[in-house]
């Protein structure tokens, strides 16, 4: 019999666990990639990150109240659409978001050392591994304070940028510059990588108390909070640095301080760049070994990774699986080809997010099935405009992955 996990996650915490894992240090990281590819057109692809994210949480939302179970659209995709959509699902999101982890452990070796930036990643996956192992109530614990200090951070920054006398409307714009709708989608699904996070409450479905109730409320809450600091922080950026400087800033908020005439918080933002990263790394952690235990689970993954720890409660074969196999990945990638990748590999699993909230029919909504649908083209629409070495890379990814699911299937049904 399959032992399940502890129940314990109420709205506040699982609202907390979303922001760390989105208010994190993609805020701190995609501003300037983005500001890159769409210019001026920066607030639109913002805009247009958060309507897809919106429709994206919606989705996610009505599905794990339906099946509050931990592995999130992995479950929800072999329910409502067939096991090798669960799997493709599954899939883009261990390996996407092992990326993103890998990614998110770099940031914080850039910002702390940067001379020993891989060695500091490693050294961090494995510390945040340790503190999962211990149950998810003290990652909650641990994440809160985190959240809090980040907050703190760019509320600093915006309140900085925004009272100095470099700030001005005029810098939101660039005279002459030609704003295209490839770079604005281009821009849009860069940013989307600092939405992502919502999806961690459905992840640990299985560990929330009262479902049903508790996931809808908590996914659109903390991206609506998210979503505000973003805004917040973007306009204020902007308004110092403008659209050329911001693109060619590799620290953005920093030379945004820098600019407004604040020395004195360019450290506080160091750390809190560095802080941030570690909170979405706690987070991302915890949400890719919790898919990675439902996939072992139905065997689609080596089946002695679903053990859950008589004490802890967690699925710790699965936590130290993936803190090994992040930690080399951040021995060895680069940030912005992680970022790229990690982007596309979510936004497929929203686009089956998507298609699994649609199948759901008008007796859950007209305006849900709608939803529904846009999120689905939303999540194509920008997954295909990114960078196209990331594009390659992703569908090579799930080329492989539907190639090990043909071997597996085939496995089975000759024995």
């Amino acid at each position: 019999m399959t032992q399940g996990l502890r129940r314990t996650l109420g709205v506040f915490d699982a609202v907390v666990i979303g922001l760390g894992s989105m208010v994190g240090a993609g805020i701190f990281v995609a501003l300037g990639p983005a500001a890159e590819a769409a210019g001026a057109g920066l607030l639109p692809a913002l805009g247009a990150a958060a309507i897809v994210a919106y429709c994206n949480a919606m989705a996610s939302a009505r599905l794990a109240a339906l099946y509050p179970a931990s592995g999130g659209t992995y479950v929800y995709g072999r329910e409502r659409l067939g096991a090798f959509w669960g799997y493709l699902a599954g899939w883009a999101f261990v390996v996407g978001k092992t990326a993103s982890c890998a990614a998110m452990a770099l940031t914080a070796g850039a910002y702390l050392w940067p001379e020993q930036a891989h060695a500091v990643a490693v050294a961090a996956v494995v510390a945040l591994t340790a503190v999962n192992y211990g149950g998810v109530q003290k990652s909650a614990l641990l994440t809160r304070a985190i959240v809090a200090l980040v907050l703190a951070v760019l509320a600093a920054v915006v309140v900085a940028s925004l009272s100095s006398d470099a700030a001005g409307p005029g810098r939101l714009a660039l005279d002459g510059e030609v704003v295209t709708a490839s770079g604005v989608l281009q821009a849009a699904g860069l940013l989307f990588f600092a939405f992502a996070g919502y999806a961690r409450i459905a992840t640990l479905g299985e560990e929330v108390r009262d479902p049903a109730r508790t996931i809808p409320r908590a996914v659109p809450l903390a991206l609506g909070i998210a979503l505000a600091v973003y805004a917040a922080v973007a306009v204020s950026v902007l308004a110092v640095l403008g659209p050329q400087a911001l693109a060619a800033s590799p620290a953005p908020l920093a030379d945004a301080a820098r600019a407004a005439g604040a020395d004195w918080l360019v450290p506080v933002v160091t750390v809190g760049a560095a802080v941030a990263a570690l909170g979405s790394l706690l987070s991302l952690i915890l949400g890719v070994s919790r898919t990675t235990l439902a996939m072992a689970r139905d065997r689609h993954l080596p089946s002695g990774l679903a053990a859950v720890h008589p004490r802890f409660q967690v699925p710790h074969r699965a936590e130290l699986a993936v803190g090994a196999v992040v930690a080399v990945v951040a021995a060895t990638v680069d940030v912005r080809g992680a970022i790229g990748f990690s982007s596309f590999g979510v936004l497929v699993y929203y686009g089956i997010a998507n298609a699994s909230a649609w199948t759901l029919g008008p007796s859950r909504g007209r305006s849900n099935q709608v939803l529904a649908a846009i999120g689905l083209a939303g999540c194509g629409a920008l997954a295909f405009a990114l960078p196209p070495a990331s594009v390659l890379a992703g569908l090579g990814v799930l080329a492989v992955g539907t190639v090990a699911y043909a071997v597996s299937r085939g496995r089975h049904t000759g024995t």
